[in-house]
């Protein structure tokens, strides 16, 4: 799997928008990694291709907000992916 494109912050909006729709394997990775207890540093090399030891602020940045924003997916965000979508 190709590392895909990313903001250093998701848009943090009140509903989901089309970035956290495009990241959403993302966030779940993310998810998985943070369950299973690894260390954020070998996360964003993984997930983001970022090498934290070049970039730490970047990296620890990067890989918080995306955390965040994949917490509120799960926990509330989730809910407006199953509503009906106006056209």
């Amino acid at each position: 799997m190709g590392i895909q494109a990313f903001e250093d912050r998701p848009p943090l909006t009140e509903r989901v928008n089309a970035y956290d729709e495009q990241h959403l394997v993302t966030y779940l990775r993310l998810l998985d990694a943070e369950a299973e207890g690894a260390d954020w540093r070998e996360v964003v090399m993984i997930v983001f291709g970022l090498d934290s030891a070049r970039e730490p602020e970047r990296a620890k940045i990067v890989h918080d907000s995306h955390l965040a924003r994949a917490r509120w997916m799960a926990e509330s965000g989730y809910r407006h992916l199953l509503e009906p979508r106006m056209q």
